[in-house]
């Protein structure tokens, strides 16, 4: 069988306020070309298919337009699961709908096990490919909340219990493949955080508990797996250094910390249990630059991509000793011209004279939460021990928030 493995595709997501549809809709429709292309028969989404749980209208067209036109393809099985991002009963709505076109959505744990137990059969009815999928786990999914318990107790809960479901599903899989047949491939998909996993400055990965209570060891995973396909986390990687347990990434740039990294998703090729990964680079949809400097290296370095009429959005810092005043208007001139738009300008001899003086030198709309409380941090000379528990705070005050929104 041809498999491919792909997931967070954050539909909806805004890029430094610029709507991403077009690109989006572009990545799709180079999805659908390599689906038909390479004559994948399962495609796998491990999870954050839109931004936000309540994703407006265009980012879901985006969604269902591409299951319809899936029709038309080789492909004649999808597996999609809920990750942190989506919304789970969104996701499951049209659930018994799509199930009818071979397209299985599990958006949440609810009821017995079975639900994330799939089996994939081919046109003569036989089964040909096993299927656990495992939506984002939330704390409410596997563990009791307890009377005054400790960060590190519920830490340890969490994992366990993330352990033991991944034990429990895949052990009444592997039962149900001896029962079928013993050389049925078994696939899990997962949306979690390995402990080791790597990640990159502002993309976009949330940090729900902080200090990673809920990570688990890429050693946690049961033997019995023959490919492990996960979401969460927006490089591409392997886990623990193993071949067939992977995170395919996010297919789009997430931030400016990943402008010129290569994106991808994996083709899978699978002859009985064993599987041979190849990863498709993903194109460049809309080019990205960040660029650093004094202000002439940042006007000598905008007029060499002008030259090349290429339209990227721009991330600037100026990182010059002297304070240049008009420092926005130059550099928005500088571009006037041309394809090329600033997204992002980062005065760091600002930041750094604000810092030392506990003003604000930016709009908290160009800084995440976290940027906003480490500097809370910093100004008022908060001691390491007390910020890491204010560290935790601010994670469960973010982790109800977030499940709040769910409700």
């Amino acid at each position: 069988m041809r498999l491919l493995h792909t997931s967070d595709w954050h539909l909806g997501h805004r890029f430094h306020g610029r709507m991403r549809q077009e690109e989006q809709a572009c990545f799709l429709d180079w999805l659908l070309e390599q689906i038909e292309l390479q004559a994948v028969e399962v495609l796998l989404v491990a999870g954050d298919i839109f931004d936000t749980t309540t994703p407006g209208s265009r980012a879901q067209s985006l969604y269902y337009r591409f299951l319809h036109r899936l029709a038309d393809s080789p492909c004649r099985h999808v597996v999609i699961i809920g990750g942190n991002h989506d919304s789970p009963s969104l996701l499951e709505a049209p659930r018994e709908l799509l199930r009818q076109l071979d397209i299985h959505v599990v958006g949440m744990v609810d009821g017995p096990l079975e639900k994330e137990i799939l089996v994939l059969r081919g046109n003569d009815n036989r089964p040909e490919l096993l299927v656990c999928a495992v939506p984002f786990l939330r704390d409410r999914d596997i563990r009791q909340a307890e009377v005054a318990e400790t960060l590190e107790e519920k830490g340890r809960q969490l994992r366990e219990g993330i352990r033991e479901h991944y034990r429990l599903i895949c052990a009444q899989a592997d039962q149900l493949r001896q029962a079928l047949d013993p050389a049925l491939p078994l696939v899990a998909l997962g949306h979690l955080f390995v402990a080791g996993g790597q990640t990159r400055e502002g993309d976009g990965v949330r940090e729900l508990s902080i200090g990673g209570l809920d990570r688990i060891e890429g050693t946690s995973f049961p033997e019995c797996i023959d490919y492990l396909a996960l979401g969460h986390l927006h490089i591409g990687q392997m886990v623990a250094g193993n071949p067939t347990r992977r995170y395919s990434g996010a297919p789009l740039a997430m931030s400016f910390s990943e402008a010129g990294l290569t994106k991808e998703v994996l083709l899978l090729t699978s002859e009985g249990r064993h599987f041979a990964v190849a990863p498709l680079q993903v194109p460049i949809f809309q080019p990205l630059a960040s660029l650093r400097g004094d202000l002439a290296a940042l006007m000598e370095t905008i007029n060499d991509l002008k030259a090349t009429a290429t339209p990227f959005w721009l991330e600037l810092h100026y990182e010059g000793e002297a304070v240049v005043t008009d420092l926005h208007e130059r550099l928005m001139a500088a571009v006037a011209d041309s394809s090329m738009n600033i997204l992002r300008i980062r005065n760091n001899r600002i930041f750094d004279y604000a810092l030392r003086q506990s003003q604000e030198a930016e709009t908290l709309d160009e800084l995440s939460v976290e940027e906003v409380f480490e500097r809370c941090l910093e100004v008022n000379r908060i001691e390491e021990e007390q910020r890491r528990l204010l560290r935790q705070t601010l994670g469960e005050l973010r982790q109800s928030l977030a499940q709040e929104e769910e409700l």
